[in-house]
């Protein structure tokens, strides 16, 4: 299947991120909006308490249930944001190498951020998505 998404690296740039610095979509593409992917099991509980890893795992694969029932994967999301419960840049990192590793060489641009607090009883972790995908 033909990929909407574009990735873009620039020279001018560090090397040092471990995603694209921008990314584009043709006009006749749609784009997909994902509300943020949390953590929850089918019965609305928190998976993973107390796991960053944990959460970033489970939260990759309700994005991955919400990208399917638009018609879309993980290949067609043409950016992240990473919302981690913490100030500590260890939990950040190790939600992000969950993340990233879902991606593989699919590095969308992302941005990882420490939030106080996320809407979800024992919410570590959430992450938001846009996805652009070709009709056929």
């Amino acid at each position: 299947m033909a990929r909407a998404i574009t990735l873009i690296r620039s020279a001018a740039l560090s090397d040092v991120a471990e995603y694209a610095y921008a990314a584009t979509a043709p006009a006749e593409s749609r784009l997909i909006f994902l509300a943020g992917a949390c953590p929850l099991n089918d019965d609305g509980s928190t998976a993973a308490i107390g796991d960053y890893r944990g959460q970033a795992a489970k939260a990759v694969e309700n994005m991955q249930a919400a990208l399917a029932a638009s018609g879309a994967a993980l290949q067609d999301v043409i950016s992240t944001r990473v919302l981690v419960a913490s100030a500590r840049q260890e939990d950040l990192v190790a939600a992000w190498e969950v993340v990233r590793d879902a991606f593989a060489d699919h590095d969308v641009p992302s941005t990882l951020m420490g939030v106080t607090v996320l809407g979800y009883h024992d919410q570590l972790v959430e992450i938001e998505a846009v996805a652009a995908v070709l009709d056929s």
